[in-house]
């Protein structure tokens, strides 16, 4: 707390101190006019064990964004059919003091991971890593910044947030979650480092990630580790990895323009959400283990336009010998992915 009181007062005396960046005059031109997108994700998911099988709409989301002057931007987004549901995911205003700071306020994503941050439409698989569904994605409603060291390609992105879920804006706050992460990128090769610290119910748990890219030519190589330590050993730490590559290809003379190869090896040992029990305990929600995911996609790319036909393969193995919950067990998924 005592760092909120010295850094936040400062960030907002930055807001009358600096100059404000940018030319007033793209106001009212094209950049002001605000941008819609979309992402719609349609699937049919068998599980090759029990033969069981469904159709499913993954997601129906819509973005509008813009700016708002010439250092003030904006961004709404919300899943319309998140496998039947609806979702408020981000509702944020920007501002831009300067060339290189950037202030963010209202509800976003926590900055942590390079996985649990990709958007639906720039996945390389059907499903998510358990690092980007189960470990370490996390939306909240707060106040982040982001900053850029002049003339390099390093960043650091930083945030504190509400402890409550992003459906709860009205309870006031004893405690606050906080999550950072700062990346460099060297010619083809990026790396990150992150750290986050969360409370789900009464527990806190940080977590601690690093990653590295590499991308040459028809190339895509990743590797991500991610640490979850609970205070005072309420619950085990868990480990989380995901190692993944992606090749692709030009296709000529078809509805498709580009051809890839994905493959995948992720697992986590045992993992607990952070809520609770009805005796007042931690309890594992995600039991530990392995998956290795193969795949082909097809895909029709015309930035801001793309779509991708995918075809998954998933093959689990339980570190304990349970018996899987459905949707967690060798399957084969068929995903059709529209962006627009």
């Amino acid at each position: 707390m005592r760092f909120c009181r010295v850094v936040m007062p400062v960030i907002l005396m930055s807001l009358a101190v600096f100059p404000v960046y940018g030319n007033e005059s793209s106001t009212f031109g094209r950049s002001y006019r605000p941008q819609i997108h979309g992402t719609l994700r349609a699937r049919y998911e068998m599980e090759t064990e029990r033969v069981n099988s469904r159709f499913q709409v993954r997601n129906a989301r819509v973005s509008i964004n813009g700016n708002v002057g010439s250092a003030i931007d904006y961004l709404m987004q919300a899943d319309f059919c998140d496998r039947g549901s609806f979702k408020m995911l981000d509702a944020w205003i920007g501002l831009k003091p300067t060339e290189w700071l950037k202030i963010q306020a209202g509800q976003q994503r926590m900055p942590f991971s390079v996985d649990a941050s990709r958007a639906p439409h720039m996945f390389y698989f059907s499903n998510r890593s358990f690092i980007g569904k189960q470990v370490g994605n996390v939306r909240a409603v707060g106040l982040k910044f982001r900053t850029t060291l002049p003339k390099t390609s390093a960043y650091l992105e930083a945030g504190i947030f509400n402890t409550h879920g992003i459906t709860d804006h009205i309870t006031w706050e004893r405690e606050f979650t906080y999550s950072a992460k700062a990346g460099y990128v060297l010619h083809n090769v990026k790396a990150e480092i992150g750290m986050e610290s969360v409370m789900p119910d009464s527990v806190r748990a940080n977590l601690w990630d690093c990653s590295i890219s590499w991308n040459c030519g028809r190339w895509m190589v990743e590797g991500e580790y991610v640490n979850k330590h609970f205070v005072h050993d309420r619950f085990r730490t868990c480990h989380a990895y995901n190692f993944m590559a992606d090749y692709r290809m030009p296709l000529k003379n078809s509805m498709f323009n580009q051809l890839s190869f994905q493959g995948r090896f992720d697992g986590m040992t045992d993992h607990s959400s952070g809520k609770r029990n009805t005796a007042g305990l931690l309890h594992c929600t995600d039991p530990g283990r392995n998956r290795i995911t193969v795949g082909t996609t097809l895909s029709y790319i015309k930035s801001p336009l793309r779509a991708d036909l995918r075809l998954n393969y998933e093959k689990y193995f339980y570190h304990h010998g349970l018996d899987a919950p459905d949707g967690d067990r060798d399957k084969v998924t068929v995903e059709l992915v529209v962006r627009f």
